[in-house]
């Protein structure tokens, strides 16, 4: 019986500490706005990609099946400051067939600032596949695409077929985050 006593007060504290905040402190609801703001501040400065330009390779391609290789990727900024944080989108392609590359698990990403030609880097590694192995992808193409971004920019894949640790859309490849590059 003694329960009953005990959580009729505590019902009732809570009640008393919720009506205490009537709604209208200010300082909560600036601290809104202001988080707000910094979230759009960091949108508008992201880089975009028709302002990057893009080269891939030259690479360490895995020479036969069962071999690990390594695209890297070099991003050059034509535009205004801009930053990069995250991983950029890749896709590996072969024609109706397409599958996207996972991020590299234990990467911790940076925030990079990227100043006007200023250059960042990632890399590609993949495990080569058998050609026409139902596990493996067939790859001819590349699609990158940065963080948030819904346009992506198309490569040729010239590496031979990804492997897939299940299957063709489970391929054996990451993307690393993207770190700086150049002095």
């Amino acid at each position: 019986m003694r329960a009953l006593p005990i959580a009729v007060v505590a019902a009732a504290a809570a009640l008393t500490l919720t009506a205490c905040d009537s709604g209208g402190d200010s300082s909560s609801s600036d601290s809104g706005k202001k988080a707000s703001a910094a979230s759009s501040a960091a949108a508008s400065t992201a880089c975009k990609i028709d302002q990057i330009g893009i080269q891939v390779g030259p690479a360490n391609a895995a020479p036969a099946a069962g071999d690990t290789g390594n695209v890297p990727v070099t991003l050059t900024n034509k535009g205004t400051e801009c930053t990069l944080q995250g991983f950029p989108a890749v896709t590996v392609q072969d024609g109706g067939k397409s599958t996207d590359v996972p991020e590299e698990k234990a990467a911790n990403p940076p925030k990079l600032t990227l100043a006007k030609s200023g250059t960042a880097s990632f890399t590609i590694t993949y495990v080569r596949g058998t050609a026409g192995d139902g596990k493996s992808l067939d790859a001819t193409a590349l699609k990158i695409s940065l963080p948030g971004a819904a346009t992506a920019q198309s490569f040729k894949w010239s590496y031979g077929p990804v492997a897939g640790k299940t299957g063709a859309s489970d391929p054996n490849a990451s993307v690393s985050s993207f770190q700086p590059a150049g002095d």
